[in-house]
C-alpha cells in the first residue's frame, strides 16, 4: 500500500477506533453505592429502593447498578447528605428532615402542619406549581440532584389514648423535621430517634408515640405490636422521603443513561405516591384485623393547641431565607385558591 493510500485510510481508521472506544465506554457497567435512611424492615426499602435498583438495572441493560445499604450500613441518617455531597457515595435516600440545616426549603418539603389535607394537593404543589424545582435549586447549590420519592401523610401512633391536654403534654413522642418543633410547640415532649431504634424505644417506654410515615410505615416496622392507637387527621402531608444523587456522578454517565435515570426518578414519584395511597387503606385493614388497632382523634383542646403551633411552624419556615419565603408565598396563594386560610388556623377566607 502506498504512502498516500495509508494517509487516506488513517482518518477512517481513527474514526472507527473512536466510535469503538465510545461504544465500549457506553456499554461499561457503573456501580453506585447507595446509603438509605430506611431500615431493611421498612416497607419503602423494598417498594421504593429495591424497585428503583431493579428498574435501573433493566432499563440501562446493566450499565447502572445500585449497591444498596440499609440504615446505618455505611453512614448514619444525618450523615447521608454530606456523604453524597462529598462524593464518598454516589446516592442516598433521606428524609428532608435531615437536610434542614443545609437546605432552606427542606422543612417545607417535609410537610407543614395544617397545610395539605390530602395527597393530591401535595402532588399539585410539588409538580404542577413547581415547588420541587425550588427544592432542586436548593440542592444544586450543594452539587446534588434531588428527587422526591413520594408524597404521603405523617400520622402518629400512640401507646395510650390521651383524653385531656394534660395527658398529651405528658407524652414523649419520637419526631423529626418540621414536626419536631411543631409537636413541642403544641405541648408534647419530643425526642429524635433513628428508625432502626424506634421499636425498642416504644416497647421499652422511652417514647409513648411516634410517626414513621403513616399506616404502612408503622405496620412494616411492627410498631402496632406496642402502639395500638393510630391518630387521624394526619400531622402533615409532604415529600417525606427523597433521593439525593451526586451531580458529578450523574454527569459522568453516558447521556442516554443519565436520561433513563432522570425519567425513572420522575416516574417513581407518581408510581409510589399512588401506590402508597392504595397501600394505606390495605394496611389499615390488616392492622385492625391483626393488631386491634384503633383509629382515634386527639381531644379538641389539643387540636386547638396544635393549630396555634402550626402558625409558629409556618413562620419559622418562612424565616429561613428568600427561597423558603417564595415557597411559602406560593403555598399560601394555593391554599387561598382552595378557599382555606393560609395561616394554619383552619379558618376559611372569602375568595377574591
Amino acid at each position: 500500500m502506498s504512502y498516500f493510500s495509508r494517509l487516506a485510510l488513517a482518518p477512517a481508521v481513527a474514526v472507527a477506533l473512536s466510535v469503538s472506544a465510545f461504544s465500549a465506554s457506553a456499554q461499561e457497567s457503573v456501580t453506585w453505592r447507595v446509603q438509605s435512611h430506611w431500615p431493611q424492615s421498612s416497607s419503602s426499602y423494598a417498594d421504593s429502593l429495591e424497585y428503583l435498583r431493579d428498574t435501573l438495572d433493566e432499563r440501562t441493560g446493566g450499565r447502572l447498578k445500585l449497591e444498596l445499604h440499609p440504615a446505618g450500613g455505611l453512614f448514619g441518617a444525618d450523615e447521608i447528605f454530606n456523604a453524597v455531597r462529598r462524593g464518598v457515595i454516589q446516592m442516598g435516600t433521606i428524609s428532608p428532615a435531615y437536610a434542614m440545616g443545609e437546605m432552606e426549603t427542606a422543612g417545607i418539603a417535609f410537610g407543614l402542619p395544617a397545610a395539605f389535607e390530602n395527597e393530591w394537593e401535595a402532588q399539585y404543589f410539588f409538580k404542577t406549581l413547581g415547588f420541587e424545582d425550588m427544592v432542586r435549586e436548593d440542592a444544586a447549590q450543594h452539587g446534588l440532584y434531588y428527587s422526591t420519592d413520594k408524597v404521603f401523610t405523617n400520622e402518629l401512633v400512640l401507646t395510650s389514648r390521651p383524653e385531656t391536654p394534660a395527658d398529651f403534654s405528658a407524652l414523649t413522642l419520637r419526631s423529626s423535621g418540621t414536626l419536631q418543633n411543631y409537636l413541642t410547640d403544641a405541648g408534647a415532649a419530643v425526642s429524635s430517634i433513628p428508625g432502626s431504634e424506634l421499636y425498642q424505644a416504644l416497647s421499652s417506654g422511652v417514647v409513648d408515640g411516634a410517626h414513621w410515615g403513616a399506616v404502612q410505615g408503622a405496620l412494616s416496622m411492627s410498631l402496632y405490636e406496642v402502639a395500638k392507637y393510630h391518630v387521624r387527621p394526619p400531622l402533615s402531608v409532604g415529600g417525606i422521603d427523597a433521593f439525593i444523587v451526586n451531580q458529578e456522578a450523574i454527569d459522568a454517565l453516558p447521556e442516554d443513561v443519565q436520561q433513563i435515570l432522570y425519567n425513572t426518578l420522575d416516574e417513581q414519584f407518581w408510581r409510589r405516591t399512588n401506590e402508597y395511597i392504595f397501600g394505606e387503606q390495605r394496611a389499615l385493614a390488616r392492622a385492625q384485623a391483626e393488631h386491634d388497632v384503633e383509629v382515634i382523634e386527639l381531644p379538641q383542646e389539643v387540636r386547638d393547641q396544635m393549630l396555634q403551633a402550626a402558625q409558629v411552624s409556618w413562620q419559622r419556615e418562612r424565616d429561613r431565607g428568600e427561597r423558603a419565603a417564595a415557597a411559602m408565598d406560593m403555598l399560601e396563594e394555593f391554599l387561598a385558591e382552595l378557599g382555606r386560610a393560609p395561616t394554619g388556623t383552619g379558618e376559611t377566607e372569602e375568595a377574591e
